[in-house]
């Protein structure tokens, strides 16, 4: 399970972005721009962002308060978004799957403020905290998208895009954890949202390519 922990916050947030606006710019405007676009997956989507986006710089060591603010962030903007696919998505397993994110990371944020509060930590975010003004935008993204079959694969590949990022976050975090219970919280947390990426992916599968 133990990855680089050099990996950096704002290139971490950087992929998130890009699978979020890619998604997002597919279902809004509702135009293909070839079988290549239709059919590539969101691992494709990271790996393109990861040949274009400039080498990232080291990231100072995660504080157990930098790690709560960050796994906050995660939980809050998933599950927000879920909220607005709940809505506006028209497929019905889509619409149960946006539930679920709701649920499953509300409760994920409860843990972590419950175990902030027990161990007497303020959730303190990293000074450059690149991962709220990134979400912010994907979001802005979700809400521009046309409801309807283009939303739903939007969303589903976002959520696709958001939790690869979150795994890879959560890694870094677990390496840089000094408290045990936060490592704990973190290593319990893992397969759930591994689940959701699984599931994700499903859905992408079910949903099919645009034509």
């Amino acid at each position: 399970m133990h990855r680089d922990s050099g990996i950096s916050l704002s290139f971490a947030a950087s992929l998130l972005l890009a699978g979020m606006l890619a998604a997002c710019d597919d279902g809004s405007n509702g135009v293909e721009t070839g079988s290549a676009a239709g059919s590539a997956g969101v691992g494709e989507t990271i790996s393109i962002a990861a040949d274009t986006t400039p080498s990232p710089m080291t990231s100072p060591d995660l504080s157990d308060a930098n790690i709560l603010a960050l796994l906050d962030h995660a939980h809050d903007t998933d599950s927000s978004a879920g909220a607005l696919a709940s809505i506006k998505a028209t497929n019905p397993r889509v619409k149960r799957f946006a539930r679920m994110m709701m649920a499953d990371h509300h409760r994920l944020r409860k843990q972590g403020a419950d175990l902030a509060k027990k161990l007497g930590v303020a959730p303190q975010p990293t000074p450059d905290d690149p991962i709220t003004p990134l979400a912010l935008q994907g979001m802005d993204a979700l809400m521009a998208a046309a409801k309807g079959l283009d939303f739903d694969r939007a969303y589903i590949r976002y959520e696709m895009a958001a939790h690869r990022t979150v795994l890879d976050l959560a890694d870094q975090a677990q390496d840089a954890a000094g408290n045990a219970e936060l490592k704990a919280l973190i290593e319990q947390a893992r397969p759930l949202i591994e689940s959701h990426l699984k599931q994700a992916q499903a859905l992408e599968q079910e949903l099919g390519a645009p034509a």
